[in-house]
């Protein structure tokens, strides 16, 4: 009997039936308040209607219209409506299927463009499973481990983690970028530095977004030493921090973007933007693949920032994170085991702690698993796997965000074995 590989490990044990909005309804009859997302994938939430009926249409007229052999409309459509959400002079783009792909895409580019090896990564980043792209992860070293040798030329550089420090976030920053400038002077010369890579917030590393002055310091090396500035936007972009890119809280600009997640609401699809004088610096025949670019994944995009645009989830992003971020603190406040409440917009971490300030793994997948029981779906993430991370969708109500507060107190109140005086209860 064929069966899922053994190493695939679920975070829930439900069985999909069918799902919609915010909500996922499993085969045992019961319905999920979903605030996992695919890991941040259906940004405009399950099977919205317009992501629906545009997938649908395309799949009548072409699914499979090779993108170097014919063109198809969808992607010159999604190009262009690219173009309206893109940092300016990121006027070119390349589409793959995976964040890994347009990872290693990015990197490609980088040492192309700059005809230099290296590489700098930092502490806590997540860029994928591939192997150049886990050569790049620093956020576990499940995602490296037991497949040496890995990609040459990656040097990583201290994040500015304040909490782990015990730091305020302007110590850590300065840290931070006092290591980094530590780094070139001792592994990797600027003349050798292709690219400077990071997540706007980190995603399997914990959630922690990054500081704006270290975003704005890393773009003032990368234009003093020509190297070249990569933010990974797979899981902060596309309105999950309540901004449209998660690099917008600051005023650091990339050199190259990397999307992919949430800008199809679940079709795969993924992508890299940067200056047409960049991009054309990249090598014939280095950018291409099979099924990227694919045409019901790009008619499924272009739906997809239709809604964003026309249902103003960018500003309700933001507006809801206010309101799940509030609520999380009002319940760190009652349960010592929290240590730390971070995010931006519908990208929430909670990191939980043991008396002595040390990684609580145990009770974090106890509160995730708890969640499961109390009707919501939640993953965890960090180094130490001590963090629950919530997604909702872009769509999420005010209703469903009180609904979540309500189910992961209970869930944390049933871990810690009672319910403190002033919770809301299940």
């Amino acid at each position: 009997m064929t069966s899922l590989s053994p190493v695939l490990k679920q975070a829930t044990p439900v069985v999909v039936d069918h799902a919609l909005g915010s909500w996922i309804h499993g085969t045992d009859g019961r319905a999920y308040l979903d605030f996992t997302t695919g890991i941040g994938v259906t940004s405009t939430g399950h099977c919205h209607p317009r992501v629906v009926a545009a997938a649908r249409e395309q799949i009548g007229k072409v699914i499979h219209a090779q993108f170097t052999t014919v063109m198809h409309p969808p992607l010159l459509e999604l190009t262009e409506k690219l173009g309206d959400v893109l940092p300016a002079g990121l006027d070119s783009v390349f589409y793959a299927n995976s964040g890994s792909e347009a990872v290693e895409a990015a990197i490609r580019l980088a040492r192309m463009a700059t005809a230099r090896p290296n590489i700098v990564v930092f502490q806590g980043g997540f860029h994928g499973r591939t192997v150049a792209a886990a050569s790049l992860t620093t956020a576990g070293t499940k995602f490296s481990a037991g497949f040496a040798p890995l990609m040459a030329g990656v040097h990583m550089s201290a994040f500015p983690y304040a909490y782990r420090y015990g730091w305020d976030e302007e110590t850590a920053v300065a840290f931070a970028l006092q290591e980094l400038d530590y780094l070139l002077e001792t592994r990797t010369a600027p003349a050798d530095t292709a690219a400077f890579l990071i997540e706007p917030a980190l995603g399997d590393g914990g959630y922690l977004p990054t500081p704006p002055a270290f975003m704005e310091g890393l773009r003032q090396r990368a234009d003093r030493h020509g190297i070249a500035l990569i933010f990974d936007e797979v899981q902060a972009g596309v309105g999950r921090t309540g901004r449209f890119w998660g690099h917008q809280h600051s005023s650091a600009t990339p050199d190259i973007l990397i999307t992919a997640k949430g800008i199809a609401s679940g079709f795969p699809i993924s992508a890299i933007a940067a200056p047409t004088a960049m991009m054309a610096k990249a090598w014939p025949g280095s950018q291409g693949g099979t099924y990227g670019g694919n045409a019901v994944s790009a008619a499924a995009a272009v739906a997809t920032l239709d809604v964003i645009e026309e249902e103003d989830l960018v500003e309700n992003s933001r507006v809801r994170g206010d309101q799940l971020q509030a609520g999380l603190k009002e319940i760190q406040a009652r349960f010592p085991a929290i240590g730390d409440v971070r995010g931006l917009g519908l990208m929430q971490g909670i990191e939980f702690t043991a008396a002595d300030g040390t990684p609580d793994a145990a009770t974090a997948t106890a509160v995730q698993q708890g969640t499961t029981s109390q009707g919501l779906l939640t993953l965890t993430c960090g180094p130490a796997g001590n963090v629950v991370r919530l997604i909702p969708a872009l769509v999420v109500t005010q209703e469903e965000i009180a609904t979540g507060l309500e189910r992961f107190e209970a869930a944390v109140a049933a871990v810690s074995g009672a319910v403190p005086a002033g919770t809301t209860g299940a």
